[in-house]
């Protein structure tokens, strides 16, 4: 999902994110480099948001010297859709893609990318580890050549992550969720991520030596599912110091079709073991602590990673030359609401490429253009005058395939899409309609509400008490419909 006197930080969440630059970033930009940095499934579980109880000191310290943006969203909380979007500037209901099983080029339109126009523009472009989510969506090749120099790297123990090798009490290797591990033990004795650290720092010698210009992405797999890490990050999260999660409880008045059942989660074997009822069925206590160890522990071991590589950066003598980006692909303080789709537009607009042009309505045959709008005018004005430099909204995505929580309602296959969830998301609330949905040609049925979520975040900030039933919502439904029409 850590992103020091020049870097821009965007550490986006599921629903959260922040952005870091330094003064001089704005004054002067010719020829900056760009290391674009993007975790997988990271919350705002870090020391700089102000988490008591995770170890991230790599990633505070550059949050110390760097804007922060406290309330930025993805477009679709899924992995495929979410990093097509981000790294296309273009909205899933242009890319057309909500689940892994297309890729938008031939699907939706052949659209440019970040890396791309950075690589058309002179730069020599990289891509180390899970950037573009493997397989189809990115034609199998991480859209190489488009986006590349040079073909994409991927670590060789990433075939090892879903597989059976986490040893238990039993003596055998399992499929677990929770999975602490001897790194010297496991197959080729190492790690996904520990293996992209290596391979970025070995790139970043390279552009040195070549005295080339350069847009390095790296994709970290950790912290997401499963907790497959170092057993020593453990260590930092004695049991007996953690607590339970402090809002465990459905929210009263959540419609069946928003509930996510977390089959992804459901499907390891250490869960289920469990025999945890489907679909509300909750886990055992002992259990949500050792999930909640094992992801402090796993986000303390990407943190260790982002320091390995963002002290090659500076000793590399980069540091003044480099924009860093630091993304997770679904969560001096900013207040103002942003969006991932937006990142194209500012990491352009801070190396002094022109922006790329606001799209059109309808921009399917247009190949450069960005639906999200440059960040930086926020950098370096008051939080009163960023207030009014435009309208605080987010919009985003996700699509169920049944009313009720199904084994598949979590990443449905796009022909299985029945209804799609539309959100604005402000400083003040996140107001959501379910309508129905036809995947054949793309197109919700307004008309057709099957359910709606409203929620005033300072009165209740966990998002608790939907009001939707209560409330005169026909504004907001309006401001909605116009945004989300095709």
């Amino acid at each position: 999902m850590g992103w020091e006197s020049m870097w821009i930080w965007f550490l986006f969440g599921a629903v959260f994110a922040e952005v870091q630059a330094g003064e001089r970033l704005l004054n002067s930009t010719d020829g900056m480099n760009v290391l674009f940095i993007i975790v997988d499934d990271l919350r705002t579980t870090l020391g700089c948001y102000g988490d008591a109880v995770v170890k991230t000191p790599n990633i505070d310290q550059l949050s110390s010297q760097s804007v922060v943006f406290q309330n930025a969203y993805a477009q679709q909380a899924v992995c495929a859709p979410s990093r097509v979007s981000l790294l296309t500037g273009r909205r899933p209901s242009t890319t057309k893609l909500f689940d892994f099983n297309s890729y938008w080029r031939v699907h939706a339109g052949n659209y440019s990318t970040m890396p791309q126009y950075f690589k058309e523009n002179g730069y020599v472009t990289m891509s180390v580890g899970k950037v573009f989510h493997p397989g189809i969506t990115g034609n199998h090749s991480d859209d190489y050549p488009y986006s590349w120099s040079i073909p994409p790297y991927h670590p060789s123990s990433e075939k090892y992550e879903n597989q059976k090798a986490c040893k238990s009490k039993d003596g055998k290797l399992h499929a677990n969720l929770v999975c602490p591990v001897d790194v010297t033990e496991v197959p080729e004795a190492t790690l996904p991520d520990i293996q992209s650290t290596k391979e970025a720092i070995r790139s970043l010698h390279s552009v040195k030596k070549h005295n080339s210009s350069f847009f390095l992405a790296v994709g970290y797999h950790k912290p997401h599912i499963p907790f497959r890490y170092p057993k020593e990050y453990k260590k930092l999260y004695p049991m007996e110091n953690l607590t339970l999660a402090p809002d465990p409880h459905i929210p009263e008045g959540l419609p069946p079709v928003a509930y996510n059942p977390w089959m992804d989660i459901r499907e390891r074997e250490d869960v289920q073991a469990l025999n945890v009822s489907f679909p509300y069925g909750p886990i055992p206590k002992h259990f949500q602590l050792l999930i909640r160890q094992s992801y402090f522990a796993s986000v303390s071991y990407m943190d260790a990673q982002v320091g390995q590589l963002l002290s090659a950066l500076d000793s590399l003598e980069f540091t003044n030359t480099t924009i860093v980006v630091f993304t997770s692909d679904h969560g001096r303080n900013r207040n103002v609401v942003v969006e991932l789709v937006s990142i194209f537009a500012t990491v352009s607009e801070l190396v002094g490429l022109p922006v790329p042009p606001d799209c059109p309505e309808s921009s399917f045959h247009i190949a450069l253009c960005t639906e999200g709008a440059s960040l930086v005018p926020h950098f370096n004005v008051s939080d009163e005058d960023d207030d009014e430099l435009i309208e605080s909204v987010a919009y985003s995505m996700y699509p169920r395939p049944s009313d009720i929580p199904q084994w598949n309602s979590d990443r449905p296959d796009l022909k299985d899409i029945k209804i799609m969830g539309y959100s604005i998301r402000t400083i003040d609330y996140r107001y959501t309609i379910w309508v129905t949905y036809n995947p054949t040609n793309f197109t919700p049925t307004f008309q057709d509400v099957h359910a709606g979520e409203l929620y005033f975040v300072e009165d209740d900030p966990n998002q608790d008490n939907n009001l939707y039933n209560r409330s005169m919502h026909d504004a907001l439904s309006s401001k909605l419909f116009a945004f989300m029409r095709p």
